[in-house]
C-alpha cells in the first residue's frame, strides 16, 4: 500500500457508495480499490495518466473508469454522500469564506501578443527595408517611395 492509498477504514466507508457492477459472475481482473487508488494518485500528483504506476493497473483502465464515472455523475454522487455522512456525524464545518483579492498583472505583461501580432514596437523600431527619400537613383525607372514635401522646411546644408 502506497502512502496516499486508501486505508481499510476509508475503503470500508467508500465501498458501499460505489455503483454495483453490471455483470454478475466473474470478479474483475483488477480490484476497484486498486483502480481508485490509481485515480487518486493521478489526481493528487497531477501526473499524466500514462505515468500512473503499474501497481495500480493499466493506465488506460484507470482512465476509463475515471471518465465513465465522471460522465455518469458517479463521482459527484459519491462526494455528496460522503459529505452528508460526515455532516451527520458532525465532521464538517460549513463556514462561508469570501475572498476579495485583486489579481494584477506585472508591468511587463501589458505588451502581450494579440493574435500573433506585437502590440508594441520592438526596441530599435521595425526595420523592413532601407528608406528611400528620393536622393538615390531608382532601379528600372521606378518612382521614389518617398519625396520631400514642398512645405517642409529644409536645413541649409541639404540641397
Amino acid at each position: 500500500m502506497g502512502r496516499g492509498d486508501l486505508t481499510d477504514e476509508q475503503w470500508a466507508a467508500l465501498e458501499p457508495l460505489l455503483p454495483k457492477g453490471m455483470k454478475a459472475g466473474q470478479p474483475p481482473v483488477r480490484p476497484r480499490r486498486r483502480l481508485i487508488d490509481g485515480i487518486r494518485f493521478r489526481v493528487r500528483t497531477g501526473a499524466p495518466w500514462r505515468d500512473v504506476p503499474v501497481e495500480y493497473g493499466p493506465w488506460s483502465r484507470i482512465y476509463d473508469l475515471f471518465r465513465r464515472w465522471q460522465r455518469t455523475g458517479t463521482w459527484h454522487r459519491i462526494l455528496t454522500r460522503l459529505q452528508s455522512l460526515a455532516d451527520a456525524k458532525g465532521g464538517m464545518t460549513w463556514d462561508l469564506s469570501v475572498d476579495s483579492t485583486v489579481c494584477r498583472t506585472h508591468q511587463h505583461a501589458t505588451g502581450a501578443r494579440k493574435q500573433g501580432d506585437l502590440q508594441k514596437e520592438p526596441p530599435g523600431g521595425i526595420f523592413n527595408e532601407p528608406h528611400d527619400h528620393g536622393w538615390h537613383a531608382h532601379a528600372a525607372g521606378s518612382p521614389p517611395s518617398c519625396t520631400w514635401p514642398s512645405n517642409r522646411a529644409r536645413s541649409p546644408w541639404q540641397s
